[in-house]
C-alpha cells in the first residue's frame, strides 16, 4: 500500500491566466494498491465515483497502458480535504495522485519531469498540476505536450485567506463565460501585471500586489458567476489585505495577507456574517514541497 499526499492549488493569481499557480497547505490523501477489480472508498464520507470513471482510477489505468503494463484493478481510499469544484485544484489533485501512484506501483519508470508533462496534458493546462507536483509558486507554459516551468520562491511574509462559498462552479461554465477574443490593450495590461506579480512575490515588494493582481482576461467575466464576490473583495481590502483574486475558475476567492496580521481571520469572519452569501474562511500557507509518496502499512 502506498500513500500519496497532494496539496491544493490556487491558479491564475489574478493576471497569470492558465500559467501561474500556487501550492497550499491543504491536502488530499490517497492510499492505493494493485488489486483485482475496482475497490474505491473514502475516509471522510465524501461522494466520489466508485467505478472506472473515478478520475484517480482512470489516470492510473492510463499510465499503466502508456507504459505497456497489464492493469487488473486497484484498491483506492481517498481523503478529500480539498473542496471539489471550488477553484482549489481538486481535479488536478486526482490526476497527480493517479500519475504519482501509478508510477510508484510500476517501479518509477518515469522521471518527475515526465509526470509534470503528463499531468498538464491530461488537465489541459499547467497552472494547477505543476505546483501540485513541485510545490511553491510556479510559472508554467504547456507547449507541444511539454511543460516549461520555473518554481519561484515567494516572500515568507504572506499567508493566504481562502473564502470558499457554499456553492459549486464548474470549470466548463467559468470558461464558457470568457470572450473568444481580447483587445491588444488588455493583453498588454495582463502581461505587465503578470511580470510585476512574479517579481513582487519573489522580492517581497508586497506593496505592489494591489496593482499586480489586476486582470482583464478572465476575472471581469467570471465575477458575475460568483454571488458576493465583489463584497468579499471590498471587505478584504478594507481589512488590510494586500490583494484579492478569483482562485482558478472560482468560486473560491483568495486574499493575500501579511502573516503578522493575527486578527485578520477573526475580523473577516465577523464581516462575513453581514453578507447574504455564505463563505467559509480557511487561512492557508504556501506549500513548498508539493505532492509526496510513501509506503504505508495502512
Amino acid at each position: 500500500m502506498i500513500k500519496i499526499q497532494i496539496p491544493a492549488t490556487s491558479a491564475n493569481i489574478g493576471p497569470g491566466f492558465d500559467s501561474l499557480g500556487l501550492a497550499l497547505r491543504l491536502y488530499n490523501r490517497v492510499w492505493m494498491e494493485e488489486a483485482d477489480g475496482i475497490h474505491i472508498s473514502t475516509t471522510d464520507g465524501s461522494d466520489v465515483p466508485c467505478g472506472e470513471n473515478n478520475l484517480i482510477y482512470k489516470t492510473v489505468a492510463f499510465l499503466y497502458k502508456l507504459c505497456g503494463r497489464p492493469f487488473h484493478g486497484l484498491r483506492i481510499s481517498q481523503e478529500n480535504n480539498i473542496p471539489m469544484t471550488r477553484g482549489l485544484g481538486s481535479s488536478s489533485a486526482c490526476i497527480v495522485a493517479g500519475l504519482l501512484g501509478a508510477n510508484t506501483l510500476l517501479g518509477n519508470p518515469l522521471p518527475k519531469a515526465d509526470i509534470v508533462n503528463l499531468a498538464a496534458v491530461l488537465e489541459g493546462h499547467p497552472d494547477n498540476s505543476t505546483p501540485a507536483i513541485l510545490g511553491g509558486l510556479t510559472a508554467a507554459v504547456l507547449e507541444e505536450s511539454r511543460v516549461y516551468s520555473v518554481k519561484v520562491p515567494i516572500s515568507g511574509r504572506l499567508k493566504f485567506a481562502a473564502f470558499i462559498p457554499d456553492f459549486e462552479l464548474k470549470t466548463e461554465k467559468a470558461r464558457a463565460a470568457l470572450p473568444a477574443q481580447v483587445r491588444h490593450k488588455d493583453a498588454v495590461f495582463n502581461l505587465s501585471r503578470t511580470a510585476l506579480m512574479i517579481a513582487s512575490l519573489f522580492s517581497g515588494r508586497l506593496d505592489n500586489l494591489r496593482v499586480a493582481v489586476e486582470d482583464k482576461l478572465h476575472q471581469p467575466y467570471r465575477l458575475g458567476l460568483i454571488p458576493g464576490a465583489e463584497d468579499v473583495f471590498a471587505l478584504c481590502i478594507r481589512l488590510g489585505a494586500y490583494a484579492c483574486y478569483i482562485s482558478g475558475a472560482g468560486p473560491t476567492l483568495m486574499a493575500m495577507v501579511n502573516v503578522t496580521d493575527l486578527s485578520f481571520q477573526a475580523r473577516a469572519e465577523e464581516a462575513l456574517q453581514e453578507l447574504p452569501q455564505k463563505f467559509r474562511l480557511e487561512m492557508l500557507d504556501c506549500d513548498e514541497t508539493g505532492a509526496t509518496v510513501e509506503t504505508t502499512e495502512e
